[in-house]
């Protein structure tokens, strides 16, 4: 039998697999929630996370466009992200400035507060976001907003599609796959 090391996927996979469940963990030990109260928040930030790295490619190619262009720049159009299947995502409902948040704020109240804004300005997702998060200590949230940020933003796979099968997995098994 011969050793073949895993590949660079494999290892994406193993790190991603390994932050959730670290998540979990965390949230279990910390929060008193149940797996059903905190997966759709958790599931929340994880889409956040994802949408933002899609908001800012489409962010920057329209910035290149605004710079070659005498029309105006479109840099804050809702229209203009949604025409590529991208979602806007206003300032204050960024991943990045929910993640800079100080613990002092109410984390919980600020992050309602982005899904609804997101909500509004892309209404294909008019109540599908999760609203809950005043669930949650601010502590925990800063705690959480960190552990999401450390997914990599470059992963090349459906890694968002594998993010959804821990929730279920754990719902109906009350532990890891």
């Amino acid at each position: 039998m011969q050793w073949i090391a895993p590949s660079a996927k494999d290892s994406a996979t193993d790190t991603l697999e390994k932050r959730l469940w670290e998540a979990a963990d965390q949230l279990r030990a910390n929060s008193g929630l149940t797996s059903q109260q905190y997966s759709g928040p958790v599931l929340g930030l994880i889409f956040l996370r994802f949408a933002e790295v899609r908001f800012a490619k489409q962010r920057a190619a329209l910035e290149r466009q605004a710079a070659g262009s005498r029309r105006g720049s479109r840099l804050d159009d809702p229209a203009a992200y949604h025409a590529e299947g991208v979602l806007f995502l206003a300032p204050d409902t960024r991943f990045d400035f929910l993640l800079k948040l100080p613990e002092g704020e109410n984390i919980g109240s600020k992050l309602n507060e982005a899904m609804r804004a997101i909500e509004r300005d892309n209404p294909q997702l008019a109540g599908v976001l999760p609203k809950s998060y005043e669930l949650f200590t601010s502590s925990l949230l800063k705690q959480l907003l960190k552990r999401v940020s450390e997914i990599p933003a470059t992963l090349d796979y459906d890694a968002f599609g594998r993010v959804y099968e821990y929730p279920e997995s754990s719902r109906s098994t009350g532990r890891r796959k």
